[in-house]
């Protein structure tokens, strides 16, 4: 990287895929012979690679570009993402904004800088997209978040992902057994399989979904892998048998559900019924009883009444999950939830809101209840003054005494829960 720029700063907003680009332009930035440092140092370039699930997501980006000019006022400032792409123009008008970049070229940022592009806005058409990038984090020294799909071709009503990202694409199942061989080989003990509908993977192609984790078990040894969101029709169960039969696939899912009513999960366009979601999650329960399920949920879309959200709130309830992604629905330009009424009052929102992460807390407690005084392994990923800590299978946290303990060490833990935010592991 030519002078004056000699340190770089990266920083994510959003979701595991993001994570992973982040990682990778990074990565490239380390290449050209930069250092990289936090969002909170002064550095000669930042890149915010952004989100715009919710108009608080953009409101965050506006927020740290307002924060990096007070720390370095001539900082080469970079947006990219999904904001980026859907709202080029809008921040192209932002002055403390150098280089917006789409969702096709984020990856390319760092040598668009060393090149000198005079572009301040690039941006391909989403419906021109069709290369697929793999990328992957190697931001922690113990799991790699590996990005194996990307775009969608679901048109949910509340969503613009489509918008930002383009159409469903994946990597080829070769590659990515290639890859997680090198990880492997660089030391790392877990990977965590993302994408932005990730159970799509291989659409357009021979391969499938089912395909990529069975090869994957068959033709790697790393010795943790993890599967992230995957929508619940997409969850077949052929995945289901494998995953339950596999000692290197975690019981951890994370299935999103958005309602409960199935006349809203109507008007969002999704693909199932509430009682197929609830047989769905019975029957991996009864397969992997000790797997800890996550679930996205929104409240407030557009028509929503008490009766809507009491169904939701009642199928939450009666199911066993470990968690809740609690989402308050915000309007995105060019849904078609944009255009629906009646509106959900912001007041209203804000109320069903606060009581579904309630029950989120009271889930996640009963999950970690169940789970205590019963034998798991833990991957330690960082260590304190005093404390390890890592996840177990099924995604607890768990902090153990730091004698004689290693980052990246498999650690045989018995957990005993001194809060709900602090559980204590015994070792085994």
């Amino acid at each position: 990287m030519s002078s004056p720029y000699k340190t770089a700063s990266v920083y994510t907003l959003g979701c595991k895929v993001n994570f992973t680009e982040t990682s990778m332009i990074g990565r490239k930035f380390q290449e050209e012979g930069m250092s990289l440092v936090s969002i909170d140092e002064f550095a000669d370039i930042y890149v915010i690679n952004t989100c715009s699930v919710t108009e608080n997501a953009n409101k965050k980006c506006d927020r740290l570009v307002k924060k990096i000019r007070a720390i370095n006022p001539d900082a080469y400032t970079v947006i990219t993402g999904c904001y980026a792409q859907l709202k080029s123009k809008e921040l192209s008008k932002n002055k403390n904004i150098d280089l917006i970049v789409g969702s096709d070229d984020k990856i390319n940022i760092p040598n668009i800088i060393k090149n000198k592009i005079e572009d301040s806005v690039i941006t391909s058409k989403v419906q021109d997209i069709s290369s697929f990038k793999v990328s992957y984090s190697t931001g922690d020294r113990v799991r790699s978040f590996i990005k194996v799909q990307d775009g969608c071709d679901y048109n949910c009503t509340f969503c613009t992902i489509p918008l930002a990202r383009g159409k469903s694409r994946s990597a080829r199942i070769s590659d990515v057994i290639k890859l997680t061989n090198s990880l492997e080989g660089q030391g790392f003990k877990e990977i965590v399989l993302s994408g932005i509908n990730l159970g799509d993977f291989g659409n357009g192609s021979d391969e499938s979904c089912y395909q990529l984790l069975k090869e994957l078990e068959n033709s790697t040894k790393i010795p943790r892998i993890r599967v992230s969101s995957i929508e619940p029709n997409l969850l077949t169960d052929k995945i289901v048998d494998l995953l339950s039969s596999s000692e290197r696939f975690m019981p951890h899912l994370h299935i999103p559900l958005q309602s409960g009513s199935d006349r809203i999960l109507k008007l969002m366009k999704r693909r199932y019924s509430r009682d197929f979601y609830y047989n769905k999650v019975k029957k991996i329960k009864n397969k992997i009883p000790n797997i800890s399920i996550g679930v996205d949920v929104i409240v407030g879309f557009p028509t929503e009444t008490n009766e809507d959200f009491n169904l939701t709130y009642k199928l939450l309830s009666e199911l066993e999950v470990a968690y809740l992604h609690v989402f308050t629905y915000s309007e995105r330009e060019n849904t078609m939830g944009m255009n629906m009424e009646p509106k959900v009052s912001q007041d209203t929102r804000n109320k069903r809101s606060k009581k579904l992460r309630e029950l989120s807390d009271y889930l996640k407690s009963k999950f970690i209840i169940k789970n205590m005084n019963k034998n798991h392994t833990i991957l330690i990923e960082g260590i304190d003054a005093q404390e390890g800590h890592g996840y177990t299978e099924n995604y607890i946290k768990v902090k153990i005494d730091n004698y004689n303990t290693s980052i990246n060490e498999l650690v045989h833990v018995k957990p005993i829960m001194e809060s709900s935010k602090h559980i204590k592991g015994q070792r085994i």
